[in-house]
C-alpha cells in the first residue's frame, strides 16, 4: 500500500484551492487537468478525470456490445432506452 501524501491548502475568497506541488507532480496534473469533486457532507474527494486511450475506449465499447448482446438489446432499442431515461428525468424535475 502506498503512503498517502498529506499537505494543507487554503480556500481563497473566490473558492479556489491550490493543490500542493508534490501532489500535482505525483498525479501528473498540469494546467487544464480536470478533476471530479465529490462530497458526502463531511469530506471532499477530488479525483483526476483521465481520458481513456483509444485501446481502452475500444475495450469498453466491446464490453458494452457484449453486454447488450447478452441481455438481448438490439441497436434499434437504443432510441427507446434514451427516450425512457429522458422521460423519467422530466418527471423527476
Amino acid at each position: 500500500m502506498e503512503v498517502p501524501l498529506i499537505d494543507y491548502t487554503t480556500v481563497s475568497t473566490k473558492g479556489q484551492v491550490v493543490l500542493p506541488k508534490q501532489i500535482r507532480e505525483v498525479l501528473s496534473l498540469t494546467p487544464g487537468s480536470q478533476l471530479v469533486v465529490m462530497s458526502d457532507g463531511d469530506n471532499i474527494l477530488m479525483k483526476p478525470v483521465k481520458q481513456p486511450s483509444l485501446s481502452e475506449f475500444s475495450a469498453l465499447m466491446d464490453a458494452a456490445k457484449d453486454w447488450a448482446a447478452g441481455v438481448g438489446m438490439k441497436e434499434s432499442d437504443i432510441n427507446d432506452a434514451i427516450k425512457e431515461v429522458r422521460n423519467r428525468k422530466k418527471v423527476s424535475d
